[in-house]
C-alpha cells in the first residue's frame, strides 16, 4: 500500500509531518511517499533516521498557503505539493492522499483531478465527533453548508457503507438530526428528507436530537454541513472548557500529573476531530488532517487513510450510490 503525504501542508510542516510519516512507515505494509520540496524533505528525513524504512520523496516545487484562493492558487501553482500529491492517486502511483494543508485547496484540487462519484454534487466530510459514542458518525461535518434532500440521502448511503466497512456493523441504523424525535419535526430540509430516507431501503430509524448523539442512538446521523460543523466545534469547545474546569476543581486534591492526564482524557472523549477527516464522494481516497497537527495526529490521519484503502470504500460507495433514484 502506498500513501502520498503532502509534507508541506500544516502549521508545523514539514518537520512534524515527516515525523508522523516516519512513525507509520512500514507498519501494516504501508509505503509513504512524501510530496514537497526535495532538498527540504531530505534534511528532515536525515534528522529522523529513516534508514531501511519504505519512505520516498516526490519533488513539488511550490506550496499553497492558507488564505490563498484555492482556485487561483491551483491555476498559478500546478506543481504545488497538494495537486502533485493528488495526481499520484489519479495516476495509480498511490492508493490514498493525506494532507494537513488548506482544506479548500485540497477539496478543489481533488474535485478537479480525481472527480466526483456519479450523483454527488459536492464531496462531504463525515466521521466521529464524540468518543463517548464510538459507534456514531455524523455526515456532513462542514463542506456542504446548504444542502438539498438528495444530499442528505447521499450522506446516509455513504455513512452506511462506512459503518459497515469500518465499524463492521452489518445493518447500521440511520437517523436525521432534528429538533424533535417525532416525524414532522424539523426545518424544511429535514421534513423533505424524511420520506426519502424512509423509502431508501436503509435501516432508517427516524429523527434524533442533539442530546441523543453521545448515547450511540444511531450509527449514522445525517445533517447539513452547517449544523454538522457547529456540532463539531461545540464538542471541541466543550472538551476544552470542561477540561479547564476539572483542573480547577481537582487542584490540590490530586498530583499535577494525574490531574493533567484526566483532563486530557476528557478532552479526547469529547473531541474526535484531531484524527483527520476523510472526504467522501470523490473517486479516490483523500484524508484532510487538522492544520495544527503534530506528529501523532499526522500518524493517525495516515492510519485512517490506510483503513479506508483496506476497506475498499470507494468502489462500494460507488455501487450503493448508483442504486439511488433522485427526484429533486
Amino acid at each position: 500500500m502506498r500513501i502520498a503525504v503532502d509534507a508541506m501542508g500544516g502549521d508545523h510542516a514539514p518537520a512534524e509531518v515527516v515525523k508522523g510519516a516516519v512513525q507509520v512507515a512500514g507498519e501494516h505494509g504501508v509505503e509513504i511517499i512524501l510530496i514537497g520540496k526535495e532538498a527540504v524533505l531530505e534534511k528532515e528525513m536525515e534528522k529522523c533516521g529513516v534508514s531501511g524504512l519504505p519512505l520516498s520523496i516526490v519533488n513539488a516545487s511550490d506550496v499553497i498557503q492558507d488564505g490563498e484562493s484555492p482556485t487561483a492558487a491551483l491555476q498559478a501553482k500546478p506543481d504545488a505539493s497538494i495537486p502533485v500529491a493528488i495526481r499520484m492517486v489519479k495516476e495509480g502511483k498511490a492508493d490514498a492522499v493525506v494532507s494537513m494543508g488548506s482544506t479548500g485547496a485540497v477539496l478543489v484540487s481533488a474535485m478537479e483531478i480525481l472527480g466526483k462519484l456519479e450523483g454527488v454534487r459536492r464531496p462531504s466530510a463525515g466521521g466521529f465527533i464524540c468518543k463517548f459514542a464510538p459507534n456514531t458518525m455524523v455526515f456532513d461535518l462542514g463542506p456542504n453548508a446548504d444542502c438539498k434532500s438528495r444530499d442528505l440521502l447521499n450522506f446516509a448511503v455513504i455513512g452506511s457503507v462506512v459503518a459497515r466497512k469500518i465499524l463492521h456493523i452489518d445493518n447500521p441504523t440511520v437517523a436525521l438530526l432534528s429538533n424533535g424525535a417525532e416525524e414532522g419535526k424539523g426545518n424544511l430540509l429535514v421534513k423533505k428528507s424524511y420520506p426519502l430516507l424512509k423509502q431508501s431501503g436503509l435501516n432508517f430509524i427516524g429523527n434524533v436530537e442533539g442530546k441523543d448523539i453521545p448515547f450511540d442512538r444511531a450509527n449514522v446521523i445525517v445533517c447539513d454541513g452547517f449544523s454538522g460543523n457547529i456540532l463539531l466545534k461545540f464538542c471541541e469547545g466543550l472538551g476544552e472548557v470542561t477540561g479547564e474546569w476539572l483542573r480547577r476543581k481537582l487542584e490540590g486534591r490530586l498530583p499535577q500529573e494525574e490531574m493533567a492526564a484526566i483532563s486530557e482524557e476528557l478532552f479526547a472523549l469529547t473531541h474526535a476531530a484531531e484524527e483527520g477527516g476523510p472526504i467522501f464522494g470523490l473517486d479516490g481516497i483523500v484524508v484532510i488532517g487538522h492544520g495544527r497537527a503534530m506528529a501523532p495526529q499526522v500518524a493517525k490521519a495516515i492510519g485512517m487513510a490506510r483503513m479506508m484503502v483496506e476497506a475498499d470504500l470507494v468502489p462500494e460507495i460507488k455501487r450503493e450510490l448508483a442504486k439511488l433514484k433522485y427526484e429533486d
